[in-house]
């Protein structure tokens, strides 16, 4: 599947752009966070983040080439900010001919990789209603109302292995916002999952889903999935978009296994570049 980065970066930059800058302002405050956009891409710190994880620059090359002078603004902004590190997530076919230069010159250096994923919203669905497919084992799949949203954020950060304090009211805050559609995963009357689309014009983003360890290998998440699609061909998008990290000589990424299994494409692989600030 040939899908320009233009299309496959949008959805996810905007979707982090919106889940950081949405938050409560006493969120904001106590991690530290401010945003901007700087070209074509979205620039965000988060001053106080222990994971090292939000405080991220994407969206690069959708309308403009990517320069040196745009990477050093994007860095001027971090420096200003007082951030520890960031990454830059440029789609490989949007890299300047002299990144190394620009690296060397700003402090970055290469980390792991993610894949970008694709699947037309009409396959998905057909691996969805798909008559033969392995149904979840005592898990079901529901939208999740404003009453749930801080246990739904709970499990979607535990699933991922991040802090909860002051997360927990970032993340809950997407519930019933316009353009947000949030799925748990419930076993028996405990919530043991947790997804979220993100609606953008043709695109689905899917964003966060994530089964409690306790809970896994019962198909959640490809319950998950299934719930995606179904919104995503409810809202008339075309292209279902997603990212995992690669696998690694540590062991197999299951998350990756089951968007493959899915119907998703890898339309490529996309390195995490590493900023922190030059003495």
């Amino acid at each position: 599947m040939i899908v320009s980065p233009s299309v496959a970066e949008r959805s996810e930059a905007e979707a982090v752009f919106q889940m950081e800058t949405g938050g409560p302002e006493s969120v904001r405050s106590a991690l530290g966070m401010n945003a901007t956009r700087i070209g074509d891409a979205v620039v965000l710190s988060m001053r106080n983040d222990p994971t090292h994880y939000w405080s991220k620059a994407l969206g690069f090359g959708r309308t403009a080439p990517v320069t040196a002078e745009l990477i050093h603004e994007v860095c001027a902004f971090y420096r200003a900010e007082g951030s520890p590190q960031a990454i830059l997530q440029l789609a490989p076919s949007v890299i300047p001919q002299d990144w190394t230069e620009i690296c060397a010159r700003e402090g970055i250096t290469a980390g792991s990789s993610w894949v970008k994923l694709v699947a037309e919203v009409d396959d998905a669905v057909a691996h969805a209603d798909a008559p033969n497919r392995r149904q979840a084992d005592g898990l079901r799949v529901a939208r999740v109302s404003a009453d749930d949203a801080d246990e739904w954020a709970s499990v979607t950060l535990r699933s991922f292995g991040m802090p909860e304090e002051h997360y927990t009211g970032m993340v809950a805050a997407t519930v019933g916002r316009a353009g947000w559609h949030a799925y748990g995963v419930w076993l028996g009357r405990e919530l043991v999952g947790a997804g979220n689309v993100f609606h953008d014009g043709d695109i689905a983003e899917v964003f966060g889903n994530a089964v409690l360890p306790h809970a896994r290998n019962r198909g959640g998440q490809t319950e998950l999935l299934a719930a995606s699609a179904r919104t995503a061909a409810m809202l008339g998008c075309r292209l279902l978009v997603a990212e995992t990290a690669t696998e690694t000589d540590e062991g197999d990424n299951s998350s990756l296994h089951n968007v493959l299994r899915f119907g998703f494409k890898v339309v490529y692989e996309r390195r995490n570049w590493m900023w922190q600030p030059t003495t």
